[in-house]
């Protein structure tokens, strides 16, 4: 069981990201000192939002230059630190070459993190934020799950460079960390497994997020013939960053955890909108037609490929959360009050 001292300084990669920001504000409340891994120190644009949550709250920021895929560039980041949380990995479906922008900064980066850790005598745990997709690459693969449900045991093996090559990235970088983690014995990692991220964003900046480029198309009408019926979990990025909260100081955390508040799909998502705001915004309240979305899907978005459309449109997502809630105790918010927040706070940045 591992005791973090809460004096000492923690420190969050990909500080700026859209759940980085959720953990960074809980940390800052509860008045720790934030080793904040970032890009560029100096585009204070991208830092207002952190500079704001530090202003009002009792803990401390201090930014720190990283980079991915450059080796050693954590070290000065992770002077004093007990506790990591490695958030920074990419998330993004618009990509033109996988291996170089996907592939390599998710695994390249935790081996970067994690070497840095082996050489840092102050860390005692990582806690590493994977992804559903590194237990799943379809809801078709439901069918090859022990009594159809997705859970911690279960590894994705059908993801590939050419095939949902994100899902692919994820797998790598997490099963790196296990084997690096298995290698020694200074520091212990814990593991989130996010499904599909949505809630509330502390900043514009975080307008490239996938999360955000869905919603918008579910608001300003790419969407309006009707949604893909999708099966999908859905976490709110708060919950989220309150299990890794829970995952770094739970000291008898450990493995893999689940974190999804809702067997859902994208369907539902729209339907839960379209009641709140289909009088304002072209919001679709119904499913678009499999055979549709197969002729036109692949020429609005790459990702949506007619194999993905096939193992995915109409089928069930089913994931356990149980262990979520009983080792690190908490609690999922209802998917109204994600969406609605998700929607109200694109509203507000005038997004839409």
């Amino acid at each position: 069981m591992i005791q973090i001292d809460r004096s000492k300084p923690v420190l969050v990669t990909g500080a700026t990201g859209y759940v980085a920001g959720w953990l960074v504000k809980q940390l800052l409340e509860a008045g720790f000192t934030v080793h904040a891994a970032v890009r560029n120190p100096d585009n204070t644009q991208k830092l207002e939002h952190l500079n704001a949550i530090a202003a009002a709250a009792p803990g401390k920021i201090l930014y720190f230059k990283s980079d991915l895929l450059m080796p050693g560039s954590y070290a000065k980041a992770m002077e004093g630190c007990e506790l990591i949380f490695h958030t920074a990995s990419p998330f993004t479906s618009n990509f033109k070459d996988a291996q170089k922008e996907l592939i390599d900064p998710a695994v390249l980066g935790t081996k970067n993190v994690l070497d840095q850790a082996n050489k840092t005598p102050s860390v005692k745990r990582i806690v590493l934020t994977s992804s559903c997709a590194a237990i799943y690459t379809d809801a078709a693969d439901l069918e090859q799950t022990p009594n159809g449900v997705f859970t911690e045991d279960v590894w994705n093996t059908s993801a590939s460079l050419d095939y949902q090559p994100y899902s692919y990235s994820k797998t790598l970088a997490e099963k790196e960390a296990w084997k690096m983690s298995e290698q020694q014995s200074q520091w212990d990692l814990v593991v989130v497994n996010p499904s599909f991220v949505m809630g509330p964003f502390l900043n514009s900046e975080t307008g490239t997020s996938e999360s955000l480029a869905l919603l918008k198309q579910l608001g300003d009408g790419t969407m309006k013939m009707g949604a893909p019926n999708l099966g999908i979990g859905v976490v709110d990025v708060r919950d989220l960053a309150e299990a890794h909260f829970k995952a770094g100081f739970t000291p008898e955390a450990k493995g893999r955890h689940i974190i999804s508040g809702h067997n859902s799909s994208f369907l539902e998502l729209a339907q839960i909108l379209h009641e709140q705001y289909g009088d304002k915004y072209p919001v679709p309240k119904t499913a678009l037609p499999k055979w549709l979305l197969m002729l036109v899907g692949p020429m609005v978005n790459k990702a949506l490929s007619r194999n993905f459309i096939r193992k995915n449109v109409n089928l069930p997502w089913k994931a356990d959360n149980t262990k979520s809630v009983d080792s690190l105790g908490l609690y999922y918010r209802p998917l109204k009050e994600t969406m609605v927040d998700s929607f109200q706070s694109l509203i507000d940045s005038k997004a839409i």
